[in-house]
């Protein structure tokens, strides 16, 4: 059986002008940590296209979370004169171990699938591979990506693709893999976050006028899979937006 070892989340990522991922630092104490933004000042690298995302709101994000929290109250039997303080503490935690729980099991499969077009398949996850693999030669007739391409744009941002291809109709496709919970697929939308980050990878491996697509992958039901094509209205308006947001974040962190 073949080992999958799962990503860190790029939100947490930094890459060299070169493009090279710069993920991590030795400290002054000799140990590997987290790259830092006054790691990132001194070293002249740029920040992940997730990174600068988040400077805005996430109405999904925000949303799942307090799903997760309502859960957690409704599910957790509380303990006989426990103060209210300790049982919304409780709460908390229980949220977040969900949480930790669903984002690792859906990193898991995001790196199966990934892993796919470098030709490693996995037992546990082949299903969900199959669907992935399916689906997009159905949608695009494209079964031979780049996966994990990485990159640094000069205009200050960074980041790797899922999967790219610069030979389709002569534009390009670059694709972003996305796991979820979901069952039903008229459920699953695409977010003004998921057009940002498309449009600037698209622009960061000079693609500019690429076709995008998130694929969705459903953690819970092995083999379903939706895909949501961006048209090139949307990603004109997704880049649009991204802009602002670097400018954003470049301004209040003092760093470009």
């Amino acid at each position: 059986m073949t080992t999958i070892v799962a990503r860190a989340a790029e939100s947490n990522h930094w890459y060299g002008k070169d493009g090279k991922p710069a993920y991590s630092v030795i400290g002054a104490n000799g140990k590997e940590r987290s790259t830092t933004l006054r790691d990132a000042r001194k070293m002249n690298l740029v920040p992940s296209v997730t990174t600068i995302i988040k400077s805005a709101a996430s109405p999904g994000l925000e949303v799942w979370k307090l799903n997760q929290m309502m859960l957690a109250a409704l599910t957790l039997p509380r303990v006989e004169n426990e103060p209210e303080e300790e049982f919304i503490s409780r709460i908390q935690r229980d949220s977040k171990e969900h949480a930790k729980m669903a984002a690792e099991r859906g990193t898991a499969v995001h790196t199966a699938v990934e892993s796919m077009y470098s030709g490693v398949m996995h037992a546990e996850f082949v299903d969900h591979q199959a669907g992935v693999y399916r689906e997009i030669e159905k949608e695009f007739g494209v079964t031979e990506f780049q996966p994990e391409k990485a990159f640094a744009h000069e205009l200050g941002f960074g980041g790797k693709l899922d999967l790219f291809t610069p030979k389709y109709q002569d534009r390009g496709l670059v694709i972003d893999i996305k796991t979820k919970e979901f069952g039903d697929p008229s459920k699953v939308v695409g977010y003004d976050e998921h057009v940002m980050q498309l449009a600037a990878y698209r622009v960061g491996v000079d693609l500019p006028n690429a076709d995008c697509a998130n694929v969705f992958v459903s953690v819970t039901v092995p083999g379903l899979v939706v895909i949501n094509k961006w048209s090139q209205q949307d990603l004109a308006r997704g880049w649009s937006m991204f802009q602002g947001l670097l400018s954003y974040w470049q301004a209040k962190n003092q760093h470009k």
